[in-house]
């Protein structure tokens, strides 16, 4: 089984950061510390996620978080920038779309070695990265 993390922005950290870390400190200063408490919590937790962000190539199945796809299934992939909501932690994302009419968004850290190994399994994928 080969792993693949998400690549991560930047700047989706300093948002997050930003968001959450402003109503840390005004709870700190103002002495509402369940407020502290309760952003740092959630803050916990969105990192959590963030590192379970991950796809796996098991055998001839792409594992993304807990949908499976038969890598055989994969017809194209191709570069997108794509902000919709998907298990990617990044808008330099990838497009798979498999079977009929299915698409997922991703971002692989390690794109160029994440689409080759897809491709010594089926090599009919067409790529356009």
């Amino acid at each position: 089984m080969k792993t693949y993390r998400s690549k991560i922005d930047w700047w989706l950290i300093l948002l997050i950061l930003g968001i959450f870390g402003y109503p840390i400190v005004e709870g700190i200063l103002t002495n509402q510390y369940g407020l502290s408490i309760t952003m740092i919590s959630i803050l916990i937790v969105i990192f959590w996620m963030f590192s379970k962000i991950k796809y796996a190539i098991e055998g001839t199945m792409l594992k993304v978080w807990w949908v499976k796809i038969d890598i055989h299934s994969i017809k194209r992939i191709y570069k997108t920038n794509n902000p919709l909501s998907s298990p990617a932690l990044s808008l330099d994302r990838i497009a798979i779309v498999y079977n009929t009419y299915d698409e997922v968004l991703i971002s692989p850290k390690l794109k160029k070695e994440f689409v080759e190994e897809l491709l010594k399994i089926n090599p009919i994928i067409i790529v356009e990265i």
